[in-house]
This record gives C-alpha cells, structure tokens and sequence, in this order.
C-alpha cells in the first residue's frame, strides 16, 4: 500500500465561525483506494500560500510512501533544508498530513487510532467550551461579564463542567504589557461573576493570549486568585517560557500553554522550567499525533496533565480526541460548545457529546468522515490569516 494521491480543501466556517473564519484541511488517499483526512493549523500564512506548501511536503515526502512510516517521515520532514528545529509553519504543514496517515493506518487495520496508541483509557472525555454568544446575542458579551455569567450557567445546564473566557483581549504584535486597571477589575468582575452564576458545579479556564509581562501576569492572578479558577492560560508570550515560570511560582492558579508551541523540544523547556503543569497541545500545529502522544508522556514524568487546544475545525477536534482517549494525564478536552453547527455538517457523522462529555467514537482511523459536498460549497476566498492580532500598541 502507497500513497498515491492528495486533495486539499480551504473551507469558509459561516457566522458566527467559531472556531475561526476558515478550516485547512487534507485527504490523502492510497493506490488501494483507503483515504485519510487530517487538518493544518497554521495562522502565519494565507490559506492559499498553505495549499502550495502542503503540496510541495506531499511531492517531496508522502507521495509513493508506505502509510505505516510516519516516524521516518516526521524526521524527514523536520530535518530536511537542514533545519532540524522547531517551525510552526512546517510542523502545521506536517501535522496535517501525518494526521491523514494515521486515518489510514486505522483504517487499514479497522481500529480507532487510539487502539494503535495504547488503547481506551477514558471511556468518555471531559470537555469545556468557551463562552460563545447565543441565539440573538452580539460579541459584546466577550466583555460583558454580566451576560457571560448567564450565558456560562446555560452551558453548566446542558452539562458542561467548565467554561473558558477571555476577558482581558486584546492581544497584539507589540506584547508583552501590562494590564490597565480598568483591564484587571474587569477580570475580576468576570471570574467573580461566573463563579456565583456557576458555584462549584463547573471550573473557571481563565484565558489570556500571551498578552502581560510576568510583573503585570502577576498583579492580575492576584485578583483572580480568590475565585479558585483551575488555570491561567497563556499569561506571557510562547517564546520565553521563562518569564512563564516566574508566572507560575508566584501564583496558586495553575499555568496553561501550549497552543502556539510546537514538537516535543519547545514542550520540554516548558516541563523543564516548570513553567506550566497544564499544556494544550493543537495537533494540527504540534507535530501531529504521535509527536502529542510523546509530549504526554514527557508530561507525565512531571505530574503535568493535558487538555487539548482547539480553535479549528472538527478534524483536528477528531485527533484531539484520539490523543486524549490513550493517555493517562488527560484532564479536559476543548470542544466548540456541543459540536453542532458547521462542525457538525461538515462531518458525514457528527463528533458524539453527551451532558458534558464526549465519546470516543469506535469507527476506524480517526472515526470521523469528512463531507465533500459541504466542503466544496463553502470555499474561503479570501486570503486573511485563521487569526490575526492587533497591529498596534495597547497602551
């Protein structure tokens, strides 16, 4: 078995795109007719300057290969060029496609990749979602600490155990800052609010987006620190994980990252300097699947738990599932509310969620099928990035 052919897809996510505006993803497929499908998550080029790289990684590695060499080809594509070291844009690119791979492989054999990977160690994954606007609501409740309680006590009625929110955006190119008190009391607002809306029947995720210096992450989990919220995601920018660890010494509240690090060697210096006990790996940006079954078990060693990223589409949330379902350091699981919507029609059959939890589908490979027809009716045409950051200083 080979590979033998490659199509990609650059999909529009319609209003109100959670998840962002577009979705990157792949089929590969074999001389024997077996097809896999995986998801890039690459925000640092245009989904069109995306597709030709996929393309050149698949002329130069993948096309001819045998499916079951994912570890030869992982090493291949990292240290081809004479790199050797960590690149997002190359590791979202090989993400994807080793992603597809292991869809093949299951496939193949005709079990989930779980089952290749250790085998079931949750029968059913907990998950949070982020506090989204509902039906007639606008963005403003991103900052509306008000409407954000409510809406996070709808979501603990439909079964969530945990919400995330973000009330101290916006994030920019020019971080590292520090937080405006006007910024800080409303942190504190928020997480006070959802707390009495929520009790103790769900956890409080505090995100942030690498905004502060350690100083100023510092002043602000102070105000957050009564309300016992189970992270702080993300306080200082990826690429010094030591002003991370200064961080995650001067507080009680749990560190959270890894959302924009990638391959085993950046986790690393994270679990080194212990810098977070919590890391969100996005497959679709970290190295792919095996590279997060590594990390886990790096993290494992350190008493560090995992709760996969997923600001993306419900292929990467596929994978995600996969990973967490084999390890034993999984804690909680990032799912776009209840997995409806578009995430739920562009899949042939739709992620299964039930009163909080998701359940690790028993279908090979990654379990999940992608819809063509859908694909193919919502292009992107557009040429902006899946995520873009202020171009200005917050003063």
């Amino acid at each position: 078995m080979k590979i033998a052919g490659l199509k990609t897809f650059v999909v529009a996510n319609p209003p109100p795109s959670f998840g962002g505006r577009y979705f990157l993803f792949l089929k590969l497929v074999t001389d024997n007719g077996i097809e896999g499908v995986g998801e890039v998550y690459a925000d640092t080029f245009g989904p069109r300057a995306m597709e030709h790289l996929i393309k050149d990684m698949f002329e130069r590695h993948v096309l001819g290969m045998d499916p079951f060499r994912i570890e030869a080809l992982w090493r291949k594509a990292y240290g081809t060029g004479y790199t050797l070291r960590p690149d997002v844009t190359l590791m979202g690119v090989l993400s994807g496609i080793e992603m597809a791979l292991w869809d093949i492989v299951g496939k193949a054999v005709d079990k989930p990749v779980y089952e290749l990977l250790g085998g079931k160690v949750h029968e059913r994954l907990r998950s949070y979602t982020y506090i989204y606007p509902g039906a007639g609501e606008d963005e403003s409740i991103y900052h509306n600490a008000e409407l954000s309680a409510t809406r996070a006590a709808q979501y603990v009625r439909q079964g969530f155990t945990a919400v995330k929110f973000d009330p101290a955006a916006p994030y920019s190119v020019f971080d590292p800052r520090q937080p405006s008190l006007e910024s800080i009391a409303l942190c504190e607002r928020f997480v006070k609010l959802i707390r009495e809306a929520v009790g103790t029947k769900a956890d409080l995720l505090f995100g942030t987006h690498g905004q502060f210096t350690a100083s100023g992450a510092i002043r602000l989990a102070k105000r957050l620190e009564p309300y016992d919220p189970l992270w702080f995601e993300e306080p200082t920018p990826p690429e010094m994980p030591e002003e991370m660890a200064l961080v995650a010494r001067a507080t009680s509240i749990p560190i959270a990252t890894g959302e924009r690090l990638t391959t085993k060697y950046e986790f690393a210096r994270v679990l080194e300097l212990r810098a977070a006990s919590i890391l969100q790996m996005a497959l679709g940006r970290v190295g792919g699947i095996l590279e997060a079954k590594k990390i886990a078990g790096m993290a494992e060693t350190h008493y560090a738990q995992i709760a996969p990223h997923l600001y993306c589409g419900p292929i990467e949330g596929a994978a995600n599932i996969q990973l967490a379902a084999c390890i034993p350091n999984f804690l909680i699981l990032e799912s776009i509310q209840t997995w409806g919507g578009f995430h739920a029609e562009i899949l042939k059959k739709p992620i299964r969620w039930e009163e909080g939890y998701v359940i690790p589908p028993t279908e090979p490979g990654l379990g999940v099928e992608l819809n063509e027809e859908v694909a193919l009716a919502h292009p992107y045409e557009g040429n902006r990035l899946h995520l873009e950051m202020t171009e200005r200083p917050i003063l």
